[in-house]
């Protein structure tokens, strides 16, 4: 058993991935931001069931400072580097997104490097991959890049590509005997522990909350956050992993209208509200037009990005959970956990 660093302890992925490693008999550092969020993973972990929860080590390091990581990756012989920033919002000056997870990452990786760590495990996204190549029928694998100049590419999508790149030429110029490898996840849904989750979660929270009365002929990918954190474990010690990107979903995208019945045969009348019409693009291009908001969303209209999770099947022996079990297990938590308070009548 090895001793692992996980970063954004507190981060819905961060969460289930200690839980993982602490199932699993590792021992875990991870890093918060402050020192009063500290009690925040212990919730968190005793949520997830984890076991030996008690023993986590937590150190204060923050991605925009060089201070406390050399204390937090100390001892280390693996780090899981999961935490990154996510806008609220898509900013007007995207270097206040791109700067943060790309200077983040090296922090980081310089940290592991001079620690002696064997592999970092870097959690990037989907976005790197499947965006700025318009609407096509290709299957994106590990081998495909976003192209950051294309129409649909926002500042988030821009920033995990920077982000990434800059880990890979890190790594290759300066990373010394320091293994990379980088997981690539699409939506991540599944059980959530608390009030921080990620953002795809919001989607289910509207369907369930009536905000979302027509579903959008939008697509997603899925996967379910347990079968995130165990493909990092797994990527984290399997030898033919180092050097090697894995992509991260469940199967075939799924449409928001296909995730609304989803949840309607999951979770019966807790789901009462769910969508069960879907929304013409027309009428949402119109809406773009005086609600920001949406604006984001209309080049994403109708538009189904297929990928492969072959790699990570085939090379890490990964079983993923299906897109319905995902969402499901997304809503039951929502429902069991009380944070559909303040449901739309």
């Amino acid at each position: 058993m090895a001793h692992v660093l996980v970063t954004g302890g507190t981060g819905f992925l961060g969460a289930h991935t200690i839980a993982r490693l602490l199932t699993a008999g590792h021992t875990v550092t991870t890093t918060v931001r402050s020192p009063d969020r500290e009690a925040e993973v212990g919730r968190m972990l005793a949520a997830a069931g984890a076991p030996g929860r008690d023993g986590v080590r937590c150190v204060v390091a923050d991605l925009g400072s060089d201070e406390g990581w050399d204390r937090a990756v100390a001892g280390a012989e693996h780090v899981l580097h999961l935490a990154s920033p996510f806008p609220a919002a898509q900013p007007r000056d995207e270097d206040k997104v791109i700067v943060p997870a790309r200077d983040g990452a090296l922090r980081v990786l310089r940290a592991a490097r001079d620690a002696g760590v064997r592999r970092t495990v870097l959690t990037s996204s989907f976005a790197a991959v499947g965006y700025g190549h318009g609407r096509t029928a290709r299957v994106f694998t590990e081998d495909d890049w976003t192209d950051p100049a294309g129409a649909d590419v926002t500042p988030y999508v821009k920033s995990k590509t920077i982000a990434e790149r800059a880990a890979w030429d890190f790594v290759d110029s300066a990373g010394g005997g320091l293994e990379l490898t980088v997981i690539n996840p699409v939506g991540i849904f599944g059980p959530v522990l608390g009030p921080d989750y990620a953002a795809s979660i919001r989607i289910v929270h509207a369907m369930l909350t009536g905000h979302m009365r027509v579903a959008p002929p939008l697509w997603t990918n899925t996967v379910d956050v347990r079968d995130v954190a165990d493909l990092h474990v797994r990527a984290m010690t399997a030898p033919k992993a180092a050097g090697q990107r894995y992509l991260a979903l469940a199967g075939d995208p799924v449409s928001f209208h296909g995730m609304a019945a989803a949840l309607r045969a999951g979770l019966g009348r807790a789901a009462d509200r769910a969508p069960t019409a879907t929304a013409p693009a027309w009428l949402l291009r119109l809406l773009a037009t005086v609600r920001p908001a949406l604006r984001e969303t209309v080049p994403q209209l109708g538009v189904v990005r297929r990928a492969s999770n072959a790699r990570a099947r085939e090379e890490l022996g990964w079983s993923p959970r299906s897109n319905e079990e995902a969402v499901v297990a997304t809503g039951e938590s929502l429902v069991r956990l009380g944070l559909l308070n303040g449901r739309s009548g």
